[in-house]
């Protein structure tokens, strides 16, 4: 949105690997505390709307090594408060498309250099330190703030080490490649609206199978398996392991007599049946919507029909609703499989979906399927889950709004692809992004209203990590866009509950 950026790097070297941009004012500050301090008051007459810092640093983290990039979330100094940069991760994932290692975290700032020992110290409290950046922040007073550090002398090493000449010379030149990253991240800057559907985030059916799962640790301790992921969620899961869940492809990886649970999306009978004769204590947290389905797959079964089923294959839920009747199911991936399909008897045919498509392109394969079998008969309520519904309607009115929308889901998620595929059909670019670290600077040049949502296996505070991000790049206004609002719940199955 903006060509114009303040620069701050100490030394002639560090400001000599800065791109030669028109609008960027570059101000070389000197090493030290006080340097830095005249350098800020400088850059506060500076009508620039977003400050960068640049430089070198040593590394205090031992996870650090020369040439490493270090983006601040907050600077420190001692007798001050922290001066937080919420937009680091957006930078930082800036910097990491371009190949270069980076950490984020705090930097201290100290008046002195710090020997090795000394570094050691600090290495609980923040990942490098430098002479000038906690100062020269005070320059940013309410703008956007970028810090870049590049590591100069690991850990163990300290400035006057033989060794530091070459690390110097790696260092400087990676200073260089990230120097170049901040015109991406300067035409980010700017105010923005974002808006936020509403109904997002976890549904009924999610909230129950991680419950599940918690109560399953919290009662019978750790390890407590579970077969696939018990929702398709990466930080979901990753959480879930750090508390004792281990995740397995298949029950034979499960010891005998040990406790499994059933992700949401379901399981066949043959896995039902393996666990049984396997002793495995089993706590099924298939989501009751998708039970749904498997229980119509065996009441058309038993009616001899042939069963079209809507969905993708591959995908766990859908294995689980074959499994119910594997020679009467025939799945349809789109409307051009549905003008092929072919069934034993024409005038016994019925149609179930998996529950996390589209609404839109579902409807368009059905009505395939009922021009080429007029008897097709469907389920008693629609297949497609209230939250899958609920989740495209609501994004599907911030795309008509927004210049861009971002869904937050995991790339397994059937139901946040879907998300990020109702928003593009509005006209509207459309990312599906795991966290705040997959958002691309370059997706919001020029925009000034984003639309934000998480699918209904993703975390609400994946979205406020985001929303906290944007703020790093200017002022943000938050509103809310409610379609409807959700008030299922589902009972917990007996092997849980207290």
């Amino acid at each position: 949105m903006t060509d114009e950026l303040l620069v701050f790097a100490p030394l002639r070297i560090e400001a000599a690997m800065l791109p030669k941009r028109e609008g960027w004012t570059v101000l070389r500050t000197g090493m030290g505390r006080e340097r830095a301090r005249i350098a800020a008051a400088r850059g506060l007459a500076v009508e620039a709307p977003a400050v960068a810092i640049v430089g070198l640093c040593a590394a205090v983290s031992p996870d650090l090594r020369a040439g490493d990039v270090v983006c601040a979330t907050e600077l420190r100094r001692d007798g001050a408060l922290p001066v937080a940069a919420p937009g680091s991760a957006l930078l930082a994932a800036a910097l990491r498309r371009r190949g270069l290692r980076v950490h984020v975290g705090p930097i201290l700032s100290l008046d002195h250099v710090a020997s090795a020992s000394e570094r050691r110290a600090f290495h609980d409290s923040v990942l490098a330190v430098d002479m000038e950046s906690a100062w020269l922040a005070d320059a940013a007073d309410g703008r956007p703030l970028a810090v870049i550090r590049v590591v100069v002398e690991s850990v163990d090493r300290d400035l006057r080490d033989p060794r530091t000449i070459a690390a110097g010379v790696r260092a400087l030149r990676n200073l260089r490649r990230a120097a170049g990253t901040l015109a991406e991240w300067t035409q980010a800057v700017g105010p923005r609206t974002v808006l936020l559907a509403s109904p997002r985030s976890f549904c009924a059916g999610v909230e129950r199978a991680i419950e599940i799962v918690e109560r399953a640790l919290e009662q019978r301790g750790a390890p407590i398996y579970v077969r696939k992921q018990i929702v398709h969620n990466e930080h979901v899961v990753t959480d879930l392991e750090r508390r004792g869940a281990l995740f397995v492809d298949e029950l034979d990886e499960v010891p005998a007599g040990a406790t499994v649970v059933f992700s949401a999306h379901g399981v066949s009978p043959a896995v039902r049946n393996a666990a049984h004769d396997a002793q495995l204590d089993v706590i099924d947290a298939t989501c009751p919507l998708v039970s749904k389905v498997h229980a119509e797959a065996r009441h058309f079964a038993a009616d001899d029909h042939t069963i079209f089923l809507v969905g993708h294959v591959g995908h766990e839920e859908v294995e689980g609703t074959q499994g119910e009747a594997p020679d009467a199911i025939r799945i349809v991936q789109d409307a051009g499989e549905a003008e092929r399909v072919e069934a034993r008897d024409p005038s016994r045919v019925s149609f179930l979906t998996q529950t996390t498509l589209a609404v839109d392109e579902t409807d368009e394969v059905v009505a395939a399927l009922r021009k080429r079998f007029p008897q097709l008969r469907g389920p008693k309520t629609d297949d497609i889950c209230y939250a899958t519904t609920n989740r495209q309607q609501s994004v599907r009115v911030v795309a008509r709004e927004a210049d861009v929308v971002l869904v937050v889901g995991s790339k397994t998620s059937s139901n946040s692809l879907r998300l990020v595929e109702v928003a593009r059909r509005e006209g509207t670019r459309a990312y599906l992004v795991d966290d705040e670290r997959d958002v691309d600077v370059a997706w919001l040049e020029g925009v000034r209203t984003i639309g934000l949502t998480a699918g209904a296996s993703a975390p609400q505070q994946l979205v406020d990590r985001i929303v906290e991000s944007l703020r790093g790049l200017g002022r943000i206004e938050v509103e809310e866009r409610m379609t409807t609002s959700e008030s299922v719940q589902f009972n917990l199955p007996r092997e849980v509950r207290t």
